[in-house]
This record gives C-alpha cells, structure tokens and sequence, in this order.
C-alpha cells in the first residue's frame, strides 16, 4: 500500500575483508514515497532516477547528495493510460523505462510508447496504439532505434527517427505465444539480444536474420523476470526468476582456459577487452546450442525459494531483491 524510493550506499570495495567478503552493513541514505507500486526504474544520470508506477505516471526523482534528501523533479500525469488521460481510473501501469540521457522512452499494459526528454514537458513523441497487447519490456538497440518485448512472445524494432507509427522489424516465438518479460542487448555485438518470458525459458536472437530466436535455452522452472549481458563482460549473462533462482551463463570458450578475473594475491580485477578474445567467444551465444561444451551454467542462490524479481551488474558487482523484502550484493562474481 505505501511504496517507497530508496537510496542505499553499499560501502566501497576498500571495506572488503581479508576473505573478500563485504564488510559493513548497507545504509538507507533517503527515501521518498511513491504513488502506486514501482514496476521500473533507471538512473538517468548521477543525480536522476526515473521510475515507472502501476498509475500509469513516470516521475523523475532528483538524489541531493549534499543533505542526502530525494525530491520529485519531472513527472508525467498518467503517460499511461486505457480509456483517456482524463478518467480518473484510466491510469495503465507503465511497465517498463529505458533511459540514454536526456531521453526517456516508456511502455505499458496500454501497448503505448513514449519518447520523453528530461527538460521537456509534453512528449516528444507518443506512438499510441505501437501494440495490441501489453508491452513488458524496453530497451535502446541504438541512439535512434529501441527493441520491445510483448505479451504474445514478439520482439520487435522501432526506429524513433521514422514517422510511421509501426515497428520496422518484427520477430516472434514460434508456436505457443507466450509472453516475454524482459530484454536486453549484447553491449558490443548489437545484433545479439537476450529475452526471457514466462515459460522460463532464454531465448537468443540474431535481428540480423531470420524472425525467430537463434537458440532457445531451457532455463528456469517459472518466469523469467529479468536478463542482463554483463556490460563490460558479455559472455557473461544473468537470468532471474519466480521460481526463486538466479543462474550466470558463461560462455567463455574454454573452461579450463578461462583467464582469471582477479590478480592472484592482488586485489585488482581486470576486465579484458573484447578484440583480445577470440572471436569464438562473441557467437558463443549464436551457435545453434551454445550449452555444447562451451557454456557454464551457476545458480548464485540455489536455496532460494522466493521470486527474484529484479537484477542489476556493474564490474564484480551483482544485486538482486525478492520476495523475501530483501536487498542482496554480491560483490565476488568473478572471485
């Protein structure tokens, strides 16, 4: 019923303990309440965090460092909604929110889209009806081109540039229509894109050919909530699901060749660029089954039995909450 925006600071690698784990408890620096619950959120910047809300309202929060205080900066009144923007239970939940500073594109359950810029008090753009069912999910393929997942298993592209109000590209799951929640893009090979839906399983596409998924890779037991390619190590992808686990596929070419993330004895972590590894590696996720002998699959919690309902990566970091009520980091991925 009473939904809050919450700032922690984790601490900083310096509090690692001599066996690596974290020393220290997280802080709560601020909070703020939200109306309805928060179905997405984004930092737009260091300060800026955009957030979607079951009314159908985007606000963009603004985080004052100095007196650690959170204020609502930018909001958009219902940029969702099913009958008209007027009626008072109009509002359709605004499922999902991608940022690339200033712009903001939103999607909800009322298949709308909407280009937002952050200094900007109308939409620069509102593609209406983009969808006949609920869009789940968002992201940016390019500057100028975004990738939307929908309930009756379709991945399709949209280039913000062209008028028409019709995806340039369209893709689906063969068969069963079933639902896609998340999405996310290889950070380097930008034809490469993960999905996720409710049958758990993980799908890999190739948007340079074909309009069905490359692989599909049984995964999870319930739906799958959240994917992400590790930014600056893409062999490295991460699943969540209501089924309560979490797994980390590594394509890595060869296990037992696999370099080590962490200096022995050191405590720095080195990320190797993509160009020195070799280029096995990046179609590692386009073979036709990237599990032969090529793929290492972990579950980070295989207690768990509440869903996991959100992940995020940065570096050695992984976080994740659940139904549990609860906030996890993990800060030893690669140890």
């Amino acid at each position: 019923q009473d939904n809050r925006i919450s700032i922690w600071s984790v601490g900083d690698a310096g509090n690692v303990g001599l066996s690596g784990e974290y020393q220290g408890e997280p802080q709560l620096l601020c909070d703020i309440r939200h109306n309805g619950d928060v179905m997405d959120m984004q930092f737009l910047d260091q300060e800026r965090i955009v957030v979607a809300s079951s009314t159908g309202t985007v606000t963009i929060f603004r985080h004052h460092q100095n007196n650690q205080t959170l204020s609502a900066n930018q909001r958009w009144e219902k940029a969702h909604y099913h009958v008209d923007q007027d009626t008072s239970c109009g509002g359709a939940a605004c499922t999902g929110v991608i940022c690339n500073n200033p712009e903001i594109v939103t999607v909800g359950e009322d298949g709308r889209i909407n280009l937002f810029r952050a200094d900007q008090k109308d939409a620069v753009r509102t593609i209406d009806n983009a969808d006949s069912s609920t869009l789940h999910a968002v992201t940016f393929l390019h500057t100028t081109e975004i990738l939307t997942v929908n309930s009756i298993g379709q991945l399709k592209i949209w280039d913000l540039r062209q008028q028409r109000n019709e995806p340039s590209q369209i893709f689906s799951l063969t068969g069963d229509r079933v639902p896609l929640h998340c999405v996310d893009r290889h950070p380097n090979q930008q034809h490469i894109v993960a999905t996720g839906g409710q049958d758990g399983m993980l799908s890999i596409w190739d948007i340079r050919q074909g309009t069905m998924p490359v692989s599909l890779l049984n995964a999870h037991e319930a739906e799958m909530w959240e994917v992400h390619f590790h930014p600056s190590n893409p062999d490295h992808l991460f699943t969540c699901s209501e089924d309560g686990s979490l797994w980390h596929w590594d394509t890595s070419t060869d296990i037992s060749e696999k370099p080590s993330f962490l200096h022995q004895g050191g405590r720095s972590t080195t990320y190797f660029s993509h160009s020195t590894i070799n280029q096995s590696v990046v179609s590692a996720w386009l073979s036709n089954d990237p599990t032969k002998d090529r793929m290492e699959i972990t579950n980070l919690i295989p207690n768990q039995t509440l869903s996991v309902n959100s992940l995020d990566i940065l570096g050695p970091c992984l976080v994740y909450g659940t139904d549990a009520e609860a906030i996890y980091v993990n800060r030893q991925l690669f140890a």
